[in-house]
């Protein structure tokens, strides 16, 4: 699992280095296609046998995958990789309070609130677009996380972020055709695609069949971290103690909800990699969403695994990301490797990084 969160932020950070030569759009539109060849041949969705119920949440996935990427990808250009993916994981981080309510998760939302704050310190030279974006990607990774959930009913194996991550595929083509496929940046964003995507999703494979999906996804809320570190050692970017200290509040409240949900819940079996099919990641971007991706997924890619996540259990959709526990759901996901998340984009959902 230390590996697999290593790779998806290193992964974004290797991406970061095309963003002077093809953007972040460029970089996200060649991350989708390599994940896209990757799933694809695996899961081999039968599209023929497809009813409308099974594609409007394939189509909507799509558009997530794509704007959670170019999202993360864009704020990691702008505010830095280890605070961009903190914003992100505030998503799975809402899903999963939103879905208790008890007095414990209104504190905890408060405490995510005050520590987002000394996180950003937001002042006249702020980078507010590079915020929004950040939590842009948030959105869109609790929104991969219910529809993750919906297909995990209606899909069988990794079909939905295999499909999901095509549909995106297939929305950045325009972007793809415009890049200069000359010099090093294709292969940065190819090596983005491999270490935030293909790389998150075996790990997790291996790693849900010898471990708890709870443990899982509490130790999803390393990925803020990662990202710190590989954006200190690979980028050279450089937190200031209000950062650390703001991003150590969120992951403290990511994990306690993670455990205090996990306390509420009854066990749940452990997921075989049969079931565990999902975003996400990714990457993917899984059983606990856990922040952080990225990838996001913006892995970067959080997100096929999916890491992050939900209702379908995948290690492979999304960047990015990264992952919470959600109450209703055991099986871990992927999925936030795709995005992004995943820088995903591996980000781990609850019910499929």
């Amino acid at each position: 699992m230390v590996g697999s969160a290593a790779s998806n932020q290193v992964g974004a950070a290797i991406g970061a280095h095309a963003f002077d030569a093809i953007g972040p759009g460029g970089v996200v539109a060649v991350r989708q296609w390599v994940a896209a060849a990757v799933l694809l041949p695996i899961a081999r969705p039968r599209v023929r046998r497809m009813t409308w119920s099974q594609w409007w949440p394939v189509l909507l996935l799509g558009v997530v995958f794509a704007v959670m990427n170019l999202s993360l990808y864009t704020a990691v250009s702008r505010i830095g990789l280890g605070l961009a993916v903190t914003l992100e994981v505030l998503g799975p981080l809402a899903v999963a309070l939103l879905g208790s309510r008890t007095r414990i998760d209104l504190i905890c939302a408060l405490l995510a609130g005050l520590g987002v704050y000394v996180l950003v310190l937001p002042g006249p030279s702020s980078d507010y677009l590079g915020i929004g974006l950040g939590l842009l990607a948030a959105t869109c990774w609790a929104s991969y996380i219910h529809l993750n959930r919906l297909l995990g009913q209606r899909l069988d194996g990794l079909a939905a972020p295999a499909l999901g991550t095509s549909v995106s595929a297939l929305l950045n083509l325009p972007v793809l055709l415009l890049v200069d496929f000359s010099g090093l940046a294709v292969l940065y964003a190819v090596g983005a695609g491999v270490f935030a995507t293909v790389i998150p999703y075996a790990a997790d494979l291996i790693a849900l069949r010898h471990v708890p999906t709870r443990f899982f996804g509490l130790f999803m809320s390393v990925h803020p971290v990662m990202a710190a570190l590989a954006g200190l050692v690979l980028l050279g970017q450089g937190l200031v103690a209000h950062e650390w200290l703001g991003m150590a509040v969120v992951i403290g409240v990511n994990a306690s909800a993670v455990v205090l949900n996990a306390r509420r819940a009854p066990l749940s079996p452990l997921p075989t990699p049969a079931a565990a099919s999902s975003p996400g990641a990714a990457p993917s971007p899984a059983a606990a969403p856990s922040p952080a991706a990225v990838p996001s997924p913006a892995a970067v890619p959080s997100p096929a695994a999916a890491p992050s996540p939900a209702a379908a259990p995948s290690p492979a959709a999304a960047l990015d990301s990264p992952s919470l526990l959600i109450e209703d759901s055991g099986r871990a996901d992927a999925a936030r490797r795709l995005h992004p998340s995943g820088l995903g984009e591996c980000i781990a959902s609850s019910d499929s990084r």
